[in-house]
């Protein structure tokens, strides 16, 4: 790269969330513990859906996709983090550090539009049954998955383009588990506005467009619950949204406080508390949040498991 030739700085340092050696010890088994959870949780799906052909359905093909993301966008960061912890060692390089970066805002891209997608999905079998089957397709849920692939990977370009044009001087100690953008602007002795004005509109179209689907999407399934008449069935929709909601809030409200402010207001163990949020806790959740309360997936679970039991 021409800006680790030009500042000097061949690698990073990752500082981790913690330097008080019994706190590390404690992440460390809390992030393995949690990072574990993720993979066997999403794994199961997978299996799950795969195996069973009643859940080859649009809802289940992008809650499947879903998964798949959520074990490669942990599998980004936690696997280092934990990696350097045993090693002793908090050195990444530079090339390492961009790829890192690349990889982490691609898959949060991936879940962002995923979101919106499994909202649009949603609402057209609420509000649209009868046309559901003539709306989402095979081929065309095919589509929308590939057209988020291709716009989550050049978006993600260039932020890392520009990251890369940018020069680092002495300092390249970054207090974080990951190479994140906000500390890698920080530590840069280049002029940052060009990657600060980037993240604030291209970025925040990225994020905000999908999030203005999915309310309006909830916001028409509501208006459509609230005309059932039968109050279990009102309850049982709500429980449902309500639920998908909690994981929605908790995936923009954290990137949103992170990404979307200016760097002079940013606080370092804020950043890194509300990272951890949405990188590590949100995929684990997503799980038991979007599939254990639904009565075919238990179904399906249980027959991958050889016929044990879900209560949820």
């Amino acid at each position: 790269m021409r800006g680790a030739n030009r500042s000097g700085v061949s690698e990073f340092l990752l500082l981790g969330l913690s330097r008080q050696p019994q706190q590390q010890q404690l992440l460390f088994v809390l992030f393995l513990t949690m990072y574990l959870a993720t993979v066997l949780g999403n794994l199961l799906i997978l299996l799950a859906v795969g195996a069973d052909s009643r859940l080859h359905t649009p809802m289940y093909f992008f809650l499947s996709t879903l998964s798949f993301v959520d074990v490669c966008f942990s599998s980004t960061t936690v696997p280092k983090m934990l990696a350097n912890h045993i090693l002793g060692s908090q050195s990444i390089s530079f090339s390492a550090c961009l790829t890192q970066m690349y990889f982490v805002f691609m898959f949060v891209d991936m879940d962002n539009f995923l979101l919106a997608v499994m909202a649009y999905d949603r609402f057209v079998a609420v509000c649209r049954p009868l046309h559901y089957t003539t709306k989402m397709t095979p081929q065309r849920c095919a589509l929308l998955v590939a057209v988020s692939w291709v716009i989550a990977n050049l978006d993600v370009l260039l932020h890392t383009l520009l990251m890369a044009r940018l020069s680092f001087c002495a300092d390249n100690a970054i207090p974080h588990f990951f190479c994140d953008a906000t500390p890698l602007l920080t530590l840069s002795c280049s002029d940052t506005r060009l990657n600060e004005v980037m993240i604030l509109t291209e970025g925040a179209l990225i994020m905000i467009t999908p999030f203005v689907c999915i309310l309006t999407s909830y916001i028409h399934i509501a208006s459509a619950v609230l005309r059932v008449p039968s109050p279990k069935g009102r309850w049982k929709a709500f429980s449902t949204c309500g639920s998908h909601l909690a994981v929605v809030s908790l995936f923009y409200g954290t990137i949103i406080a992170v990404y979307f402010n200016p760097l002079s207001s940013h606080s370092s163990a804020k950043d890194a508390a509300a990272t951890v949020m949405y990188m590590v806790v949100t995929p684990m959740l997503n799980p038991f949040i979007y599939s254990l309360r639904n009565r075919d997936l238990k179904t399906a679970l249980r027959k991958v498991l050889g016929g044990k039991t879900f209560s949820v």
